[in-house]
């Protein structure tokens, strides 16, 4: 063995004696707790305070870096309105399961909203109840308790409508999840919604 590797080999040797030595070994293990609670802080920080919306997008996207992903992802601008001072995109094609269409919406030409809307055919409300408790359970997870900011259930007209909805205010952004089902005899409608809102 070459002088230089025998030098470069004891060194590390010595080096790793020296860190599993009981001394250094307790040493060892507070520096990498330590290391380990400041990243999992930062990384939890940085989750909590920024929100973004989804697809890769950011908040004040321009119209139309909007509609040159959209394009590229080979999904379909159906409609676009003017409502108030706000322009909104209705978009189907993006691919996501379960996912019927989505509301792109901009405040001067910039993006400020995303609505995924969710139908899922011939599932029981059984079926809609549990994955609505998914995303709740997921978004509460990630974001803290959300806020119950609607349940409601209106039988006082010939069409039958439920709605709950859950809120979490993220940093300077809010989400929302809303589940909704209107019947009138045999035909039903069903849909959960996850908003995602730039205030």
């Amino acid at each position: 063995m070459p002088i230089k590797m025998r030098a470069t080999h004891t060194k590390i040797k010595n080096q790793a004696n020296c860190v599993f030595s009981c001394d250094g070994a307790a040493i060892c293990r507070i520096l990498l707790t330590s290391v380990i609670i400041l990243l999992l802080s930062a990384t939890e920080a940085y989750s909590v305070d920024e929100l973004l919306p989804p697809f890769g997008f950011r908040w004040n996207d321009s119209m139309a870096h909007v509609e040159a992903v959209l394009h590229g992802a080979k999904a379909k601008i159906i409609s676009r309105e003017k409502k108030e001072n706000r322009d909104v995109w209705t978009v189907e094609g993006l691919l996501h399961p379960g996912l019927k269409r989505t509301l792109f919406t901009f405040k001067q030409r910039a993006l400020v909203a995303v609505e995924l809307q969710y139908e899922y055919q011939d599932w029981s409300i059984e079926r809609y109840n549990q994955r609505m408790g998914e995303i709740r359970k997921y978004f509460d997870e990630k974001y803290g308790t959300g806020k119950l900011v609607s349940r409601s259930r209106d039988t006082d007209t010939d069409v039958i409508q439920t709605l709950v909805g859950y809120q979490w205010m993220v940093g300077a952004t809010m989400l929302e999840l809303f589940y909704f089902s209107a019947q009138h005899g045999p035909l039903l409608y069903r849909t959960i919604t996850v908003d995602y809102k730039a205030m």
